[in-house]
């Protein structure tokens, strides 16, 4: 009996203690980067299979209550997650090691659905902040140069907040817009001014390129979707301010034209008979040789141009408690444009705040960001006005000319008419304008977001967000009524003065409600849907104000003072108003729906109706779509145990528009209806005439497109990369359709024309180096490129054809492909030009319409992409980041216009290439003769069409990034220092200033500048 009692008691003590280890018990730790062996906050620490979970605090411990057996996953974005086991032991101590590809596996869809990259069915690519914060840029668009596949920026300009061109996949219209729809934090924007907005505040930006992605976004996804997120902080960490300074220094790229210094030209002159080198000479004939050699010598490039300084300053603030996160920055930007005349100033001010109840059902989040900026433009570039345009007085102007031979505006004007009206003064002129123009422009921007959400059940989650988009606008243009331009063009009647007022406003607000779906089931099954309703109205009101007739005495740039008063014997006076009202609205429902199997298979639709107040009412609805799915083969039991650790195969096939036909918010608003103007009736009378025909059917343009793509990463993540096929098909494009003349009208506004695009692209990463030790020797390697052929398909008109006069656009052909005579080089009897007619007979004189041919050339590149490398050693680092461009052409009008002496020798400066002209000294040369007969035939033909192809160091920087282990004794997490340049070398045949340009010919356009610049980056 008692051996019995015995042995229960044994029994019960075994339960009893096998009990005890059963119950819970209390775990703490601290979790450590391997990489630098700091504590590592805000680190996810969940019991798995379980809802607990805790998150480590700003010194990276926790401590969590977990049963012996139960497995702790120790996780958190930017590193490889830990499990462990709970044992005997009461504390646990854990290292994260850095996992960089899961940051890049993190990528963005479509209405901020966030998804890894192993489960996305779209082409998508993520850029992190990484590369866009602290580089001496206005805009955040010129630092994604080179870095995405299929993603072609060219910025054409040198101004201080001048936008640049972006397409994505090819241009996908002929009148309409071509650029992607930007998206910042949710709120779509009407514009891409990016100017407004600081590169530091951002996080991510995120490129969708095909249909699966870009669908979602109905009438306005057919160019691409772009989405940028800015930064925001984390929830229960301490506060941490970081501060970031840059000075940049700007400098111009140099050409190779080989310009004539005085002395050149001067000789040139004499022998030409025209011009000083003819004239002012002994007697008024030649020079001679010592008055030659005794001119002045200008560079009127280095007076027009100068070394522009940028300075970037920005802090931030970030941090969190238990239930709500903000992020505030503040930032200054003032940037001077290498051309004189032109700079931007910038401040810029944004708050983020996310928040969350104690049960985790009700979530908000606002955005707000207010901008000012106030740029001074250079205004006339691009054109050939010779006393408006600074780059042609740069470029052009004759050496022997110098700035110190200017005084006054009146005194110039003198000299002009003494000289007989000689444009030989040109680069005096625009010392005048300098000195007596202003062209201003004032910008407030406003972005505001708010966001709430509820989570109904586990699953089911309800949600609304309201944004505005408020741009604010006025302008001044102002000439004193003493400057020369004012004094050469005013008459008795009229006056040249001016002072211009540009009052814009414009503002758009939207409101999206959702209705989100999220389940899981029997482990292996996910579902994702998602309802929406979405609204959208913007508004604009314009104001212009001219006045004419300022006084001298007390006129003020852009002050409104100094009007001289209207009277019955001035009526120049009287100012010119106009104003201006509009108002757009979209309305649109849509849905998502996403199915996962165990993550080996998904399958993705979204539909979407739009209704644009833009078209007439049978024809505002239009349903968008796309169907999308992915395989990972990689999850496959026969990929088990290969060096493949990734792979996945992935298609989309859908459809989108483009609802902004003439390339504006507003701009198709008065091509549904006729349009009447006054003019001369029947017998003389004054009547109403017809100037536009309506077109009621008027739509958007509408594209289809498909995609295949392959993802993979091979050699433990060494080696990764993707790849895409797509094709994209844009119809009824919006074109002007001719007509006969008894309509009243030449043509009509209309949906008719068709064209494609299809390609391929290709990224590549490979870590070439990767060292585990904390400051070792790491080397990746990046590569990306595509190819993209773009066709016209159909084009309005019964013979095909589209004659912009040096280009065409024409079925069967890329968009504005060069149709051109052909050049054949100097006639070696006479120095004449020489060309091919349309049967490929040598001819002087090519007949301009029956001699053109399609050259197979275009301005729209067939290849583009980037190539560089990120290295790293001891805290040192080296990054570089090369852009190309091929098959690309351009016409050099600068360039003819200096190989020109027919118009240009006595009046300008020209090539030194002329030294070498034909004579019958020199018959075998590449340069007609100074005196030849037919230089007019050039206009129109091949002979400066240019291989714009390029190879350009398009970003370099190199700095030092103070070990965390060395700062663990300061108030700072982290200390960086660097330098960086950004277009430093160019190997191109282009011989002007910029290869780079989105336009088919240049013509004194502002060159995009080289940068050097230095920065400072504290975290505490």
């Amino acid at each position: 009996m008692k051996s019995k009692f015995t042995w229960i008691l044994t029994l019960c003590l075994a339960f009893f203690i096998q009990f005890s280890f059963a119950q819970e018990k209390t775990v703490s730790g601290t979790v450590t980067s391997k990489s630098d062996q700091m504590t590592m906050p805000g680190v996810n620490v969940v019991v798995q299979g379980t809802s607990r979970g805790v998150q480590t605090d700003f010194n990276g411990e926790f401590s969590i209550k977990a049963s012996v057996g139960e497995r702790l996953v120790i996780s958190i974005v930017g590193s490889k997650p830990v499990t462990v086991v709970v044992g005997a032991q009461n504390r646990i101590n854990v290292q994260l090691e850095d996992d960089t590809t899961v940051l890049e596996n993190v990528i963005v869809e479509g209405y901020n659905v966030t998804k890894t990259k192993a489960k996305s069915n779209v082409a998508s690519v993520t850029v992190s902040s990484k590369t866009i914060e602290g580089r001496p840029n206005a805009s955040f668009i010129q630092t994604l140069q080179a870095q995405v596949s299929g993603l072609n920026i060219t910025s054409g300009t040198g101004q201080p907040g001048g936008n640049s061109q972006i397409i994505i996949r090819g241009t996908g219209s002929i009148n309409g817009k071509v650029e992607p729809l930007f998206v910042i934090d949710g709120i779509p924007l009407n514009s891409d001014n990016f100017r407004s907005i600081n590169p530091d505040d951002i996080e991510s930006v995120s490129v969708l390129k095909d249909a699966g992605a870009t669908s979602i976004y109905g009438n306005r996804g057919a160019n691409g979707v772009i989405i940028v997120k800015t930064k925001k902080g984390s929830f229960d960490s301490a506060l941490s301010v970081k501060y970031t300074s840059t000075t940049g220094f700007s400098t111009l790229q140099k050409t190779d034209y080989n310009l004539m210094n005085s002395q050149e030209l001067l000789t040139t002159e004499r022998a030409y008979g025209r011009g000083r080198g003819f004239t002012n000479g002994p007697n008024g004939g030649p020079m001679t040789d010592a008055q030659i050699a005794a001119a002045v010598n200008t560079d009127w490039t280095d007076y027009f141009f100068r070394t522009g300084v940028t300075q970037n300053q920005v802090v931030s603030l970030a941090g969190g408690g238990k239930n709500m996160t903000s992020f505030t920055s503040l930032g200054y930007f003032d940037q001077q444009g290498i051309l004189k005349g032109s700079d931007l100033k910038r401040f810029s001010f944004r708050s983020n705040i996310t928040g969350k109840s104690n049960n985790d059902k009700f979530t908000y989040s606002t955005t707000t960001s207010i901008n000012f900026s106030r740029r001074n433009e250079a205004n006339a570039i691009g054109t050939g006005g010779v006393n408006q345009n600074y780059v042609l007085g740069a470029n052009n102007s004759a050496p022997y000319i110098s700035p110190k031979d200017y005084s006054t505006s009146q005194q110039l004007l003198l000299d002009y008419q003494t000289q007989g009206g000689t444009l030989l003064l040109t680069p005096l002129f625009l010392v005048d304008k300098l000195k007596t123009f202003e062209n201003r422009i004032d910008e407030l921007k406003g972005l505001i977001n708010i966001d709430g959400g509820y989570k109904i059940t586990k699953d089911l989650s309800i949600g609304t967000a309201l944004a505005l988009d408020y741009t604010q606008q006025n302008s001044y243009t102002w000439q004193s009524p003493t400057a020369f331009n004012t004094l050469l063009f005013s008459a008795a009647a009229t006056a040249s003065d001016t002072e211009n007022q540009f009052f814009e406003r414009d503002l758009a607000l939207s409101s999206n409600t959702r209705l989100n779906y999220n389940r899981s089931f029997n482990e292996k099954h996910t579902i994702n849907a998602g309802a929406y309703i979405e609204y959208i109205k913007a508004h604009r009101n314009a104001f212009t104000f001219t006045q004419r007739g300022l006084n001298p005495k007390t006129t003020s740039p852009g002050a409104g003072t100094g009007y001289i008063i209207d009277g019955p014997a001035n009526d120049r006076n009287v100012p010119t108003v106009s104003a201006a009202k509009q108002e757009t609205g979209l309305f649109s429902y849509f849905g998502t729906a996403d199915y996962d199997y165990d993550s080996k298979y998904g399958f993705g639709a979204t539909i979407r109706r739009d209704a644009s107040s833009r078209f007439a009412d049978d024809y505002k609805w239009g349903t968008f779509y796309s169907l999308s799915g992915r395989w990972n083969i990689d999850k496959e039991a026969f990929m088990q145990g290969s060096v493949i650790n990734a792979l996945k195969l992935r298609g989309s096939y859908g459809t989108s528009g483009n609802q902004d036909i003439l390339n504006g918010t507003y701009s198709a608003l008065n091509n549904t209806r006729e349009l009447y103007t006054t003019g001369v009736g029947y017998n003389g009378t004054q009547s109403f005439v017809l100037s536009q025909l309506a077109v009621p059917d008027l739509r958007w343009e509408k594209t289809a497109q498909a995609n295949i793509g392959l993802d993979f990463e091979v050699f433990k993540g060494r080696l990764t990369g993707s790849f895409d096929v797509y094709q994209k098909k844009t119809t009824d494009l919006f074109l002007r359709v001719p007509l006969s003349g008894v309509n009243a009208a030449d043509g009509i506004n209309a949906n008719f024309g068709a064209l494609k695009n299809e390609g391929v692209e290709a990224t590549l990463n490979y870590g070439l180096f990767k060292s585990d030790k904390v400051g070792g020797f790491n080397l990746a390697l990046n590569f990306n490129g595509s190819y993209n052929k773009n066709t016209i398909l159909d084009v309005a008109g019964t013979t095909g054809v589209i004659d912009n006069g040096t280009t065409v656009i024409q079925e069967g052909k890329t968009i504005d492909e060069f149709f051109l005579t052909r050049y054949q080089g100097v006639n070696p009897a006479n120095g004449n030009l020489l060309f091919l007619n349309a049967a490929g007979e040598i001819t002087e004189n090519p007949n301009v319409t029956g001699d053109r041919v399609l050259t197979g050339k275009s301005r729209v590149p067939l290849y583009q992409g980037g190539f560089g490398f990120d290295s790293s050693y001891k805290g040192f680092f080296l990054t570089t980041n090369f852009s190309y461009a091929a098959e690309v052409y351009r016409i050099d009008f600068d360039l003819q216009g200096l190989q020109n002496p027919t118009n240009n020798v006595g009046v300008f400066n020209v090539s030194a290439d002329l030294l070498n002209a034909w004579t019958v000294d020199n018959r075998v040369t590449d340069i007609p003769a100074l005196r030849a007969a037919n230089y007019a035939a050039q206009n129109n033909s091949d002979r400066y069409l240019v291989d714009a192809s390029y190879v350009r160091l398009r970003f370099a920087s190199f700095g030092y990034d103070v070990p965390k282990k060395l700062l663990e004794r300061t108030p700072f997490k982290t200390v960086k220092a660097f330098i960086q340049g950004e277009n430093l070398v160019t190997f191109s045949k282009w011989r002007g200033w910029d290869a780079e340009s989105p336009r088919t010919a240049d013509q004194y356009q502002y060159p995009t500048p080289k940068i050097f610049s230095v920065g400072l980056q504290l975290e505490f």
